[in-house]
């Protein structure tokens, strides 16, 4: 679509997208919200894009030549790239949503669409980031500790006491959430609210997910958390500091 060499352009969306009517459909209404986009019609070059330069928000298609666009979800999250992913497909089956979530994933519609709903989202998605971006620089050179697990707000970085550990961005998202209120408890639709937005109320399953892969990580014995504890017949709840 551009000819450009990659180096010299920088675009704030990435289409991820083979059919050209719904890229020239994308790139004429988010040129008309104010962002520049950069469109490619495979998933392999789609995730080379992705994984070398930095975007304000990946729409996705999950049906691709190449890898498809969970395979893709899933490369961008192990490379610990943050960028906002929207999912976009023609297939609107339940398992299909919540694997997409699972993957990292920050929203996901289906085809045919609404151009002014895709619009609203891609802007509701753009607001959070700009919310995080802002909270961060505010938080520069803050540190939260908490026993052995420290997190570093400035460069979003977790560590324990045996070295640094890399989670997704929703990962991090909930931790952060958690320690940010100890002994409060939510439950799975407030963590749902919280870290994903409240147009996936229903999907209290992929939280329990997150929290399983987030245990595994932090917790030296998952089966006995230290940190993140379940409020059982509600949900879960950070360790307060007496507890540390």
């Amino acid at each position: 679509m551009n000819s450009l060499d990659p180096r010299q352009r920088k675009s704030d969306v990435l289409l991820i997208e083979d059919d050209p009517k719904i890229v020239e459909l994308l790139s004429l209404h988010l040129r008309d919200s104010g962002l520049s986009t950069e469109a490619v019609s495979s998933g392999n070059r789609g995730l080379k894009r992705a994984l070398e330069s930095d975007y304000k928000l990946i729409i996705l298609d999950l049906m691709l030549p190449g890898l498809d666009g969970f395979e893709i979800c899933k490369k961008i999250r192990a490379a610990d790239k943050g960028i906002p992913i929207l999912m976009l497909t023609a297939k609107s089956e339940e398992l299909d949503k919540v694997l997409g979530l699972e993957l990292g994933a920050d929203d996901y519609i289906t085809k045919p669409f609404s151009i002014r709903e895709l619009l609203a989202r891609v802007k509701a998605i753009l607001r959070r980031t700009d919310t995080d971006n802002s909270k961060r620089g505010a938080a520069q050179g803050k540190l939260l500790s908490f026993g052995d697990l420290q997190i570093d707000l400035e460069k979003r970085i977790v560590s324990i006491s045996s070295g640094k550990i890399e989670l997704t961005a929703k990962e991090y998202d909930l931790l952060l959430l958690f320690a940010g209120s100890p002994g409060r408890a939510f439950n799975r639709q407030q963590l749902l609210d919280a870290v994903w937005g409240y147009q996936f109320e229903g999907y209290q399953h992929t939280v329990n997910s997150h929290i399983n892969r987030l245990r595994s990580k932090i917790e030296a014995d998952p089966s006995e958390p230290r940190y993140i504890k379940t409020v059982w017949g509600f949900g879960y709840r950070f360790a307060e500091p007496d507890e540390l």
